[in-house]
């Protein structure tokens, strides 16, 4: 592993919630089915929406919008360079997050005699017992999850907090190098400045949460996976992969009413969850909604169970959160409140903008996220 490597990933980690500023920046989120940035300026002391655009994956794959794909380095840099001219992006200084499914995200327990100085080098040991390949092909950061009744109060840094059950809990992080290599290419061809990453997770925590202080679900539905964060103070206490997303909608209703990619991807965007208006097309929607539901449901639950905790809502974020109807049917299956990422709430625009950006928000969770950490 490179120096410059861990340097880049490092920085990125340990500025989730402060970062150098810059008069324009750009936050890029590079999903695989769709490219979203977002520019946005400083201007007396507030963060300006300047523009913002998606742009879809599919044609650049030779497949059909929707569709998740799989595209090499220069069909990417083809893509964000069109995606950055189409929605008129003027500055080179920016950040690119990292795919969350490109990573893996736990919490390792140590136990409470642990002391501080012994934590860089018990961490990386214990990390193992995660990680499926070597130890060298990987760059591992970490940070200690404070205790909730001192978090707030003291300097975490200055000393190691115990969590409720006495024990260390710390958060950890694993990219494999090859993918930070990957990025690096692209930030190079398309010339967008940047000195870190950030995984997408924290992205969509800065835009889409407040001072939330008790336990919060985040919910990111992408076209092939949904990723589940559980939230306490700002800190990720339990993370998951679903692998399901809105693109399973699409494909299950191809194969039901016997219709091609295109026309089930134009009925799952009219219909969603409506019975009224499709009630055959809702329930094969329905179908994959409650496998993702159900799956949420038991990650929910292991957590309430090991922290004797309840969460207190639900924030739905990715593309695929836009499915009609996904609010309501989310209310009633977790049993607590569901609300919609609104990032664009973190931002200045104009008035007749609102409705738009309010209904578009939860797609450009992590591009807003990726934008406000460089004007922090």
């Amino acid at each position: 592993m490179s120096n410059s490597i861990k340097q880049i990933i490092s920085s990125g980690l340990a500025n989730i919630f402060s970062s150098s500023s810059s008069d324009s920046v750009l936050g890029v989120d590079i999903g695989t089915a769709s490219i979203k940035v977002v520019q946005l300026k400083r201007q007396k002391g507030k963060a300006v929406l300047e523009t913002y655009g998606a742009l879809s994956l599919g044609p650049y794959a030779k497949t059909e919008v929707g569709k998740a794909t799989n595209l090499s380095v220069d069909d990417l840099v083809k893509a964000l360079e069109d995606a950055m001219k189409e929605s008129n992006v003027t500055t080179n200084t920016g950040t690119i997050s990292i795919p969350t499914a490109s990573s893996l995200v736990f919490v390792v327990s140590l136990p409470a005699t642990i002391t501080e100085q012994e934590i860089p080098q018990v961490v990386p040991m214990e990390a193992r017992k995660f990680i499926p390949v070597p130890m060298s092909e990987v760059t591992l950061d970490w940070f200690v999850i404070p205790k909730e009744a001192e978090a707030y109060e003291n300097d975490v840094s200055q000393s190691v907090v115990k969590s409720p059950e006495n024990k260390i809990e710390v958060l950890c992080v694993a990219i494999h190098n090859d993918t930070l290599i990957h990025y690096q290419e692209i930030l190079k061809k398309t010339g967008i400045h940047s000195n870190s990453f950030e995984m997408e997770v924290f992205s969509s925590i800065r835009s889409s949460f407040s001072h939330d202080l008790a336990p919060v679900l985040l919910m990111d539905f992408g076209a092939s996976k949904t990723k589940l964060s559980i939230v306490e103070g700002g800190i990720v206490k339990s993370f998951h992969i679903v692998n399901r997303g809105s693109q399973d909608i699409s494909n299950n209703i191809a194969s039901s009413l016997g219709v091609n990619f295109n026309e089930a991807e134009k009925l799952k965007r009219e219909v969603g969850l409506n019975l009224s208006e499709n009630k055959e097309v809702a329930e094969i929607a329905k179908l994959s909604v409650d496998y993702i539901f159900g799956e949420t449901n038991n990650i929910v639950l292991a957590f309430e169970k090991k922290y004797n905790k309840s969460i207190s809502k639900v924030v739905l974020s990715g593309g695929g959160s836009l499915l009609r109807g996904l609010l309501d049917y989310a209310s009633i299956s977790f049993h607590t409140d569901v609300i919609s990422s609104d990032p664009f709430s973190k931002t200045e625009a104009p008035a007749f903008l609102g409705p738009i950006l309010k209904a578009s928000g939860p797609e450009f969770s992590v591009a807003v996220g990726l934008a406000l950490r460089q004007l922090l």
